[in-house]
């Protein structure tokens, strides 16, 4: 029963962290239809420029909040070049996002190496129901907690949500009542980077992260976000945290080495059944 719920426990942890991914695609997507492939180099660059912060003296805390702001700003510079050009398609903006995830392999080996990184999160461990959990995990939950709480105000019940949430459902309308989509797009750039990069933070004490981790956040994200039909950040946050259940699951009583055919398993599962019912949405609505 100890191990069950240490299995549990550790895959909500690193759910947690797949959720904020997939949420940063979520956003992105709302507002601008772009599937943005680049959100799992936000998650690598921030957790990249947190070891190399703390390696140089900086605290803990000034570097997390640094390396977040970073992943903000690329993320802003990879809205310019996704989308900053009037009349761009979300399907070439999706090449766009595709190639600046392959660009930033180059740029992350030549700037921290090939080597994979980690830096020490918080320290101790508590007994959980007879279960010992590394602390770090609780913080990962308790931190995306708030985060998801964050995003649902932000959404609700602020100005700059509402402007969001108008880009997204009616880009015209939201022109002719003075809403600067293409500015709204940028800023969903702006939210998805620093949730990627919050997601590097918070997991890499727990994972090592190198250069080519994206791969396996953005993958585990975009899962995330299928299960939330790519439009719903709370089902994302469930679809996070059921992934990472199933692989800390699968990793306990099975093999690590199974772990990402989970998500594509999920994945697949997810558009199949999306695939089945839109008929059925459709025949109900004619």
């Amino acid at each position: 029963m100890s191990a069950f719920l240490q299995y549990l426990i550790t895959g909500l942890g690193v759910g947690c962290a797949f959720a904020l991914v997939g949420s940063g695609i979520v956003v992105v997507y709302r507002v601008t239809r772009v599937v943005n492939f680049a959100q799992g180099a936000f998650a690598v660059i921030a957790a990249m420029t947190v070891s190399s912060l703390l390696g140089s003296g900086v605290p803990h805390g000034v570097a997390e909040a640094l390396a977040v702001l970073l992943a903000g700003l690329v993320g802003l510079v990879v809205g310019l070049i996704a989308i900053g050009k009037p009349g761009t398609s979300p399907q070439s903006a999706l090449i766009v996002t595709l190639g600046v995830a392959v660009f930033a392999y180059a740029v992350e080996i030549l700037v921290w190496g090939d080597q994979p990184r980690s830096f020490a999160g918080l320290s101790g461990s508590a007994t959980v129901f007879g279960a010992r959990i590394q602390r770090h995990y609780l913080l990962i939950i308790a931190a995306s907690a708030l985060v998801f709480a964050g995003l649902a105000v932000l959404f609700a019940r602020t100005d700059i949500g509402r402007a969001l949430t108008a880009a997204a459902a009616n880009p015209y309308a939201a022109r002719i009542v003075g809403i600067n989509v293409t500015r709204m797009g940028l800023l969903s750039f702006v939210i998805g980077g620093a949730l990627g990069g919050l997601a590097g933070v918070l997991v890499t004490p727990v994972q090592q992260i190198a250069f080519d981790s994206d791969l396996v956040l953005v993958v585990s994200g975009f899962a995330a976000a299928i299960l939330g039909n790519l439009t719903r950040p709370a089902a994302t946050l469930l679809g996070g945290l059921l992934l990472g259940v199933a692989q800390a699951m699968v990793a306990g009583y099975l093999s690590t080495a199974y772990q990402s055919e989970v998500a594509l398993l999920l994945m697949l599962v997810a558009l199949i059944v999306q695939a089945a019912r839109r008929p059925m949405i459709q025949e109900e609505t004619a």
